[in-house]
Parts: C-alpha cells; structure tokens; sequence
C-alpha cells in the first residue's frame, strides 16, 4: 500500500485526541514534543482532506489551556517540594538551573511569562506549574494562559497549514517532507533549550562564587 493510500486510512478523530492530550500533558508538566506533535498533524491535515484544520487547532488551544489550568492546580497545591520532586524524576529538564531560569522570568515579567512561555519549549513546560507554586492569581493566569494558547496553537496550526497548502505538490510527492520539517523543528527547540541550559549555568555558577567569595582583608591602620 501506499503511504498516501495508508495516511488516508488514518481515523481523523485519533489525530485529534493525539495532538490535544499530548500538548495537554505537556502543557501540565510533562517533557513531551507537543509541538512536534502539532506540527507534524498541521502537515497531515494538509495533505489530507478527511482532517479538518479548525477541529485540529480546537483540540490544540483545548489541550494547552485545560494542561496549564491542571498544572497550575498542582504546582499550587504541591508548592516548592513538587518542583523538588520533580527535579528528582526529570533532572534534564527540571534541574535546578531550569527552575532558575523559569524563576527569574516570572519574576520579571509576571503574567506576561504565561503568554510569552508558550512559544518557549523550556517554559512551555514550566508555566503551568511553576505560576501555581509562585501563587500567581488564577484570573490573571487565565487570561494569559488563554490568549497564549489561543496564539500558539491557533497560529501555529493556521501558518503551518497555509505552508503546507502551499506545498501540497510536494507533500503528495514527497510524503516525507512532513517529518522532515518535524524533526527540524524539534532539533531546533532541543538547541535552544540547551543553549538556554548552559547559559543559565554558567549563570548559577557565577553568581555561587560571587557569594562564597571572601572578603579581601582591610589593612591595619599605622
């Protein structure tokens, strides 16, 4: 058979529920590719009619506002030995530095790091948790974990799918091309994760030496 044939046969409501409970669960906390996910389905729906882009843009603003809703309940209920007890279980992106970093950009920005965080791989993940732990007002997080979503995912699927209706030719030609744009965007986000790790590090190490660093002593007066 072949894959266009078999991409056919794919039931358009599994395609949904997969885009919406993974982006939810990653949403909620959990390191999983939920733009990956995104924008490989975006790529499908648009070289395949049976999946329509609009019910598969609900299901991704659904999944990533109702996951940061949850992760917000737990992070306020499980408070700061649940991001310890996190790191435990997901040190490469739960480490100290990680937390850090997500920290001081909630700090700064406050509601605004829920909106900005969502087109951030590194906080994509952090958001939800980390604004229940800071006690962050639930209003103020709705409102931006809404709007956040609403862009990310909306924008995301509406953009990905134009291009795609742009290149449908390819994409019949090519059915390859979509995990190839996937895995790019994936490799991109592990890179700016990273760099941002590494950044933060070198971050949290200075500032550690800055303060063990003991004083220079005061000569004695003649």
């Amino acid at each position: 058979m072949h894959i266009e044939e078999w991409l056919e046969t794919v039931p358009a409501v599994s395609v949904y529920l997969l885009v919406g409970i993974v982006i939810g669960l990653e949403s909620l906390g959990i390191p999983l590719p939920g733009e990956i996910v995104l924008v490989s389905a975006t790529l499908l729906a648009a070289s395949q009619d049976h999946i329509n882009p609009y019910i598969l843009g609900t299901c991704a603003v659904a999944g990533a506002v109702i996951g940061d809703s949850i992760g917000y309940l737990i992070g306020r209920k499980g408070g700061q030995p649940l991001l310890a007890w996190l790191g435990r279980k997901f040190p490469k992106h739960f480490s100290a530095e990680h937390v850090a970093t997500a920290e001081r950009s909630f700090q700064k920005w406050g509601m605004w790091a829920v909106f900005v965080g969502r087109f951030i791989a590194l906080l994509r993940i952090f958001a939800g948790p980390l604004a229940g732990v800071l006690r962050m007002p639930y209003w103020k997080f709705l409102i931006a974990n809404v709007l956040g979503g609403i862009v990310w995912a909306g924008g995301t699927t509406a953009v990905i799918y134009s291009l795609g209706k742009v290149a449908e030719d390819w994409l019949k030609r090519f059915s390859w091309l979509g995990l190839v744009l996937a895995l790019l965007f994936g490799l991109g986000s592990m890179l700016v994760m990273k760099w941002r790790s590494k950044k933060a590090k070198a971050a949290a190490v200075t500032a550690a030496d800055s303060e063990t660093a003991e004083p220079e002593p005061v000569p004695a007066g003649d």
